[in-house]
């Protein structure tokens, strides 16, 4: 693996993106343990702090830890587009020729960065995945769903998605350019990373508890995780309703033959149980069946709008007219008499082809 020349001024070797939503309680915690832990790297580096819209103090203290920071970069998207498209966001900006993806929330430890980095590099792999080895720190029910979670998308999308692997990870500059190039506009990219197929290794951790703040996964969300999840990488669910309308009719022929039969040995009374009890079977199938199906035309339709799935209100990277965007460009490179960073049209999109995801998170 090679690893491809850098555009900006200085070689960023390193890359590390944080998608952010109303953080302001963890942020100081985050900075303090970040910043040495890259320092002791001694390559270029920079971090790429996305905030996703966040309605709280998260702007203004980014702003305020990028003075003594130089190596912090803010990237504000104008309105909350979700975990999943501020992930993409920072990924089609960043410069460096390895990105790692972290959550702001201090569970994942940034201390394993040096540690995928180095494997990366001795071992020419191209993704170095985070892995949960222990979750105590995670209440039962939060276990008991994420292991359900994962054993069914193994089930669907194939073994080599790992097991307790969530968004912490290490990315080749071949790995990113991949992913940009892919159509998926709703991505879950703990699916769509490994099914790239490129050499790959493992890094474990233990799971720490949030220090402050709230998930931002909650129940709600993790549902709308698993069915993008499903829905996106499988028809399953659409053979899934074949099979329901099969065994529906079996059932209702099992029905009419015993209704015939009762008929011509003159057992039939009005109002039987199991005429209502078909009837609730039937129209509960239907509902699911049509429920699928949705699922997959409400995919189409999105694809077919090929709406931009983020809007970039401001980067504060003095090169991020430079740096390397999917296929088609970027529609607002500022003019010479913008500010670095500044769009040239407020309200045109940035980097948002129709290859980034789509999920929303409050």
């Amino acid at each position: 693996m090679t690893e491809a020349p850098n555009t900006t001024a200085t070689a960023t070797v390193l890359s590390v993106v944080i998608p952010m939503y109303n953080e302001e309680e963890v942020l100081p915690a985050l900075v303090s343990r970040l910043r040495p832990v890259l320092a002791d790297l001694g390559v270029g580096y920079e971090v790429v702090a996305v905030d996703d819209g966040s309605t709280d103090r998260t702007a203004e203290l980014l702003a305020a830890f990028r003075l003594g920071w130089p190596e912090l970069r803010v990237i504000g998207l104008r309105r909350n587009s979700g975990h999943q498209a501020a992930l993409t966001a920072g990924l089609d900006r960043a410069h460096g020729a390895y990105v790692v993806s972290i959550d702001a929330d201090l569970q994942d430890p940034p201390e394993k960065i040096p540690e995928m980095l180095a494997l990366a590099r001795t071992e020419g792999l191209d993704i170095v995945y985070g892995i949960r080895a222990d979750r105590a720190s995670d209440t039962g029910f939060k276990r008991w769903t994420a292991g359900l979670y994962y054993r069914l998308v193994r089930r669907l999308a194939g073994p080599s998605v790992p097991a307790q692997a969530g968004d912490f990870r290490l990315l080749s500059r071949a790995a990113v350019d991949a992913l940009k190039a892919l159509p998926d506009q709703q991505r879950v990219y703990r699916l769509l990373v490994p099914w790239l197929g490129f050499p790959s290794g493992e890094v474990r951790y233990e799971r720490a508890p949030r220090p402050a703040g709230q998930s931002k996964y909650p129940l709600g969300r993790m549902i709308r995780l698993a069915v993008d999840s499903v829905t996106g990488f499988s028809a399953a669910p659409l053979r899934i309703a074949t099979w329901l309308g099969g065994f529906a009719f079996l059932v209702c022929l099992a029905l009419m033959i015993y209704t015939l039969s009762a008929h011509a040995f003159q057992h039939t009374v009005p109002g039987w149980t199991s005429l209502f009890i078909g009837v609730l079977f039937i129209g509960a199938v239907q509902l699911v069946c049509v429920g699928l199906l949705g699922e997959y035309v409400g995919r189409i339709y999105t694809a077919v709008q090929n709406r931009p799935t983020y809007f970039i209100g401001q980067d504060t990277g003095a090169d991020a007219a430079k740096g390397p965007f999917p296929a088609g460009g970027d529609p607002t490179v500022p003019s010479p008499a913008s500010p670095p960073g500044a769009s040239a049209d407020p309200a045109a999109p940035v980097s948002a082809p129709v290859s980034q995801g789509l999920g929303r998170r409050s």
